[in-house]
């Protein structure tokens, strides 16, 4: 068969696998809460028409190819990648990670999210809780909020006192320009939304049922310290902005747009290149004439009841 031949099954494969995609997709994006008509009516007027569900799966499939293709050189070349993503409560950040890890090997492409600080790690140098989660040689690992939560929610909530949070800030740049000159590539994400799009997401979780989980007492604070946070924010924008690890801010208030123009960013920030690969041929079954699988007992099975 040539290759001509094979046009046609690739053709098939690609609508499959697009279907695919847009079944899987659809159960993550079931982002349609059971809102009331006066919400819903508020969501729509408030949100221009944006990426139709097609066109934004496809641009979203090819660039998760070329992730699988940073993947495999990150892994073959033993580089190091660390990726930070900040920025406020419901800014997106969990769905971008969760389009860039989709459909990588966790076992190369990992995600940190720290719980709160234990009474141990209170007492520890402030950077010392994270050391252990930074990666090796032939690692991607995607920060969900890092140290600059000290910066952040610590300093905005009383939880840091002003001269740790000035420590910090003295501490940041050359501890960053460490991880770098040991070989990290660091990459720094801000997820920026408006106020009124805070409150408007806010409001969709606090009515669907499938997300009130994600609102915590901490977010709902977010929502009375707004200006509390925006100087927080530039603050730490104007001293950790360093030329070996600066800021990258995401437009967020459309996350369709901002999940693809993070991911497309992300792939160009890193020098990758195809890597080679051992042609994959699969192996004959072997077949012995002489074993007979012997029957599983009912009560092993998960009951068929879909």
């Amino acid at each position: 068969m040539n290759r001509d031949d094979h046009a046609p099954a690739v053709k098939d494969w690609l609508a499959a696998e697009l279907e695919d995609e847009l079944d899987e997709d659809y159960e993550l994006e079931m982002s349609e809460p059971e809102l009331s008509l006066e919400l819903r009516a508020i969501f729509k007027r408030k949100h221009p028409a944006t990426l139709d569900r097609t066109t934004y799966f496809k641009a979203l499939l090819s660039l998760q190819a070329e992730l699988i293709k940073l993947q495999d050189w990150v892994e073959h070349t033993g580089e190091k990648v660390l990726v930070i993503f900040e920025g406020r409560d419901s800014a997106g950040k969990g769905g971008v990670i969760k389009r860039i890890t989709q459909r990588l090997n966790p076992r190369v492409c990992r995600v940190v999210a720290l719980i709160k600080p234990t009474e141990r790690e209170r007492s520890q140098w402030y950077f010392q809780r994270y050391v252990p989660h930074l990666p090796s040689g032939g690692e991607i690992v995607l920060f969900d909020r890092s140290w600059y939560n000290r910066s952040g929610v610590e300093r905005v909530m009383g939880f840091a006192s002003p001269d740790q949070v000035e420590q910090f800030f003295q501490d940041v740049p050359e501890f960053e320009r460490m991880l770098v000159r040991s070989g990290i590539r660091l990459i720094k994400y801000w997820f920026s939304i408006t106020d009124e799009e805070q409150q408007l997401r806010f409001l969709m979780r606090i009515h669907d049922p499938l997300k009130q989980w994600k609102l915590s007492p901490m977010d709902l604070q977010s929502r009375v310290r707004w200006e509390q946070y925006t100087k927080a924010k530039e603050e730490t924008f104007a001293r950790t902005n360093i030329p070996e690890a600066p800021w990258y801010i995401v437009e967020a208030n459309d996350k369709k747009r901002a999940r693809l123009n993070c991911i497309h960013h992300l792939i160009e920030q890193i020098p990758y290149v195809p890597v080679p690969h051992e042609e994959v041929t699969l192996p004959e079954r072997v077949f012995n004439p002489d074993y007979e699988r012997e029957p599983l007992p009912p009560e092993l099975h998960v009951p068929k009841l879909y």
